[in-house]
């Protein structure tokens, strides 16, 4: 099983294109970009009231890039995928070069939702996500916008529309419009990564940790830190 090059899947991102595969034992992998594309704009995500209410709660203990491989292989582990081993373990090389990253839900020590993407300058991709608790999906995907929003991100693009997503504030739009979005959120003044180009930063996934960090009774994964993305999100549908 050959690896897609990390230098490739980036430069396929950068232009809008992304892999997928038919299945979960197919051996080929293919090249896709849509017609129309799912975006969630960052200042637009849509928390209901019991949502706030379980973030706040602390329920969850919610992480970043602690359990990567393992929330692929979730996202990967249901009746229809499109994830394949290729694809599994090309994501693994990307985020140990740095470019895709993980957010994961815990109860105790047992992992019960996340989601995974790619980090390309001011972008997030969001590839897939999991959940065999109620809200875990919903709770990993908020900790992500609040993440996006406080390191300066500008786009997050879901690929392709569900009704989960319209439900937390994802919009449609075409892939023209789409390209546009992503070349602005790529320009050389939002600090975009590409292949050969590692030593420049875009926007920082880390710095919500930082945010976190800076106020002693709060860590990243205690029951406090809800509290500050409820806040961070604002907005309650």
């Amino acid at each position: 099983m050959a690896v897609l090059d990390p230098d490739l899947l980036l430069r396929a991102y950068s232009i809008g294109v992304f892999p997928m595969s038919d299945s979960r034992d197919a051996a080929d992998v293919f090249w896709v970009e849509p017609r129309r594309r799912a975006i969630l704009p960052i200042e637009g995500f849509r928390m209901s009231r019991s949502l706030r209410k379980t973030i706040r709660s602390g329920s969850f203990r919610v992480t970043a890039d602690a359990a990567f491989e393992e929330v692929v292989r979730s996202c990967a582990e249901r009746e229809e995928t499109w994830i394949n081993a290729q694809i599994e373990e090309s994501f693994a090389e990307l985020h140990r070069l740095g470019h895709a990253h993980s957010i994961e839900c815990w109860q105790d020590e047992r992992l019960v939702g996340g989601l995974y993407g790619v980090k390309l300058g001011a972008v997030f991709f969001g590839e897939s996500m999991f959940s065999v608790e109620r809200d875990a999906s919903k709770v990993a995907l908020a900790w992500l916008v609040a993440r996006l929003k406080v390191g300066g991100f500008r786009l997050l693009d879901c690929q392709f529309m569900t009704e989960h997503l319209r439900s937390l504030g994802a919009i449609e739009i075409t892939q023209p419009d789409y390209v546009a979005l992503l070349s602005a959120a790529l320009s050389p003044s939002s600090g975009a990564v590409l292949a050969g180009e590692r030593g420049r930063r875009g926007a920082e996934f880390g710095a919500l940790d930082r945010l976190l960090a800076s106020e002693p009774s709060r860590t990243v994964d205690s029951p406090a830190s809800g509290c500050v993305i409820a806040q961070l999100l604002g907005q309650t549908s």
